[in-house]
């Protein structure tokens, strides 16, 4: 079973693998086997970036809420 990453873990093995892809460091033999795993590090980027805008939203719609309710007496 995968380890969970980080965003930060993920996109720096990302980074590792395209470099290696660019500057031709990869066998023909290992090609599948580094694309198959940026494509599971590029759905964990993109999960933990749709997980966190959620959470921000939220939170800004929490905040949002505040604003609206009674003015607070000082």
């Amino acid at each position: 079973m995968d380890k969970p990453y980080t965003y930060t873990d993920a996109f720096e093995e990302l980074q590792t693998i395209v470099s290696e892809i660019e500057h031709g460091e990869i066998s023909v033999d290992e090609l599948s086997e580094k694309v198959k795993r940026a494509t599971q590090l590029i759905h964990a980027c993109k999960a933990k970036l749709t997980t966190t805008e959620a959470e921000v939203n939220n939170i800004l719609a929490g905040l949002a809420d505040d604003d609206v309710g009674p003015a607070k007496e000082g």
